[in-house]
Formats: structure tokens, sequence, C-alpha cells
């Protein structure tokens, strides 16, 4: 039988050890930067910069549009305990995220706060129009914001996030600039092997769904002659595919017809099967196919898909 004073002496040692544990927990957990991603190719960029010093997940799924989503509760709680939010930007989000961000009240997180981190801002936006004619379609004035898709500008955004980690988290600077520079080498040497690869690609003419792909057409040297969608942002229509059809149904044609994975397959397949063009479906983003699991993957996939549909 144990004495009351070996009692005492064991409640408290338990007493210590829980006081210990309550001042240790909530400071490895503070530890750690809450990330919410617009989209899954960022929360894969702050992964490879933040490794486990930070926690990452994404608003949308490969397979949702980006452009139109619901601001679900999910999300909302989501903004309200997040300290980093990083989005494409140049108004890809405009139809959603605006409300997301009233709702989730955080103003660590709302533009200008540096808890707000626009992706797109960093590189050279292409088709930077100004306009803001909604008779064109889904437009975006700032300039196309499926930056992406051009690994030139993974790069450039990774030196900006990594930075603006640093400034967040200033007790971790140190380990996200080593993380940068690690992800840097790995990744210019990919971008080599990539455009070795990818160089029979040069000059092949593309018909897109959707203006989707302009910054991998820019870095891969290929031609956009046209997109099954009539405007931006409308759905094809039976007009716009015909006169599609006798536009490319000759021998001057183009090379590849190409989607997203949450576009419909009936009218790039509608085409190509009058057309004799390859219908090819690439992933828009980290996870859009089976193999693109990660950044590096994502651009292996996207060029092998691409070159296998050559022939």
């Amino acid at each position: 039988a144990t004495t009351v004073s070996e009692q005492r002496g064991s409640q408290k040692m338990k007493t210590t050890l829980l006081c210990l544990i309550l001042t240790i927990v909530p400071l490895t957990a503070l530890a750690d930067l809450d990330i919410l991603a617009c989209e899954p190719e960022w929360a894969a960029l702050a992964d490879e910069i933040g490794g486990d010093k930070v926690k990452t997940s994404s608003a949308t799924n490969p397979f949702q549009d980006p452009h139109y989503i619901q601001a679900r509760p999910s999300l909302i709680s989501k903004v309200r305990r997040a300290d980093l939010l990083i989005c494409s930007g140049a108004q890809l989000e405009i139809g959603w995220l605006p409300m997301l961000l009233r709702r989730g009240n955080n103003p660590s997180v709302t533009p200008p706060a540096p808890g707000y981190f626009e992706a797109s801002s960093f590189v050279n936006r292409l088709d930077v129009t100004g306009s803001t004619d909604r008779s064109q379609g889904d437009m975006h004035p700032q300039g196309n914001p499926h930056v992406q898709t051009n690994p030139h500008n993974i790069m450039l955004i990774a030196n900006a996030l990594a930075e603006r980690l640093a400034l967040l988290d200033a007790d971790n600077a140190d380990f996200y600039r080593q993380r940068l520079a690690d992800f840097r080498q790995r990744w210019s040497a990919a971008i080599e092997g990539w455009e070795e690869r990818a160089a029979p690609l040069r000059g092949k003419r593309v018909i897109a769904h959707h203006k989707s792909w302009i910054y991998l057409e820019d870095w891969l040297g290929m031609i956009e002659l046209a997109t099954l969608e009539p405007v931006p942002g409308i759905p094809p229509t039976a007009t716009h595919l015909s006169g599609l059809l006798q536009r490319f149904a000759g021998t001057d044609s183009a090379d590849y017809i190409i989607r997203a994975p949450f576009q419909s397959d009936k009218p790039s397949h509608w085409l190509s099967e009058r057309t004799g063009i390859p219908a090819v479906l690439l992933p828009l983003t980290v996870g859009g196919s089976e193999q693109a699991t990660d950044l590096f993957s994502f651009f292996d996939d996207i060029i092998d898909r691409l070159l296998a549909a050559q022939g």
C-alpha cells in the first residue's frame, strides 16, 4: 500500500507533467503556419518551401473549375484559421473569394495584409486587356490567371513565397530559404529536362477548350489556333463547333485539341472524330491526373501526354 506522502508526491508529479504538456503543445501548434491555397498547385508549392513548418489545404480540387466554387462553411472556417492565403489572382477567384473573405472575417489574410499572397502578381501576365466588357465573355482585364502551366513562373512565385513565409514566421526564415535553395536546384534541373524532351512540340498547333494553356504554349513554342468556347467562359455551341469543323477539316489542320479534367469531353471528342485531330486531356493542376501527384510529376505528365498523342 502506498503512503499518503507517496500519493501526494505522485499527484504532484502528474500535475507538473500536465502543466508542462499544456505549456508545450500550444507553442508547437503555433510554430506552424496554417496555409489555405485557392488552387492545388499553390498548396503543393507551399509544401515544397514550407516543409513541416506549414499546414496546407486547398479551397478547390483538381476536378473543379476554379472560376466557380461555393463559399462553403468549411472554407469559411479555414479562412478564419489561416495565417496565409495563396491565390492565383488576376480575378480568377472573383466569383467566390470576396464572399469567402467577407464571411471569414480574418484581417490577417484580407488584401492588402501580408497574409494574402497573389501568385500571378509575381510573373509577367499574358493577355492583359484592361477591358471589362462582359459581352466578350469571362475576361480577365489584369491578364490570364492560369500562370501555373509555365515552370519558369513557378520558380518566380517560389522565390516570392519563401520571402513571404520568412516575413510571417521570422523564427523559421532560414529554414524557408534553405528549402527554397534546394527546390530551386531541383526545379532548374527539371526544367532543363522538360525543355529537352518537349523540343518536338515546338510549333505544334492547338485548339484549346478554354484559354487555360497560353503560358504552357508560350513556354513550349506551341501555337493556339482557336478555342472550343465561342467566347471565354461560354460553353461550346453547335454553331461554333460546326464553324471549327469547316475550318479544320482539311489537311492543314491542328495537332491537338486539349482540355482540362473539369471540362466536358463531348465537344473535343466530337471535333476529334470528324477531323482526326487527337483530343488530349491535360492536368491543369497537381492532382489533375493519377500521374500528376506533385509539381514535378505535373509537368512530367503534361509533356508525356502531348508526346504520346503526337504518336
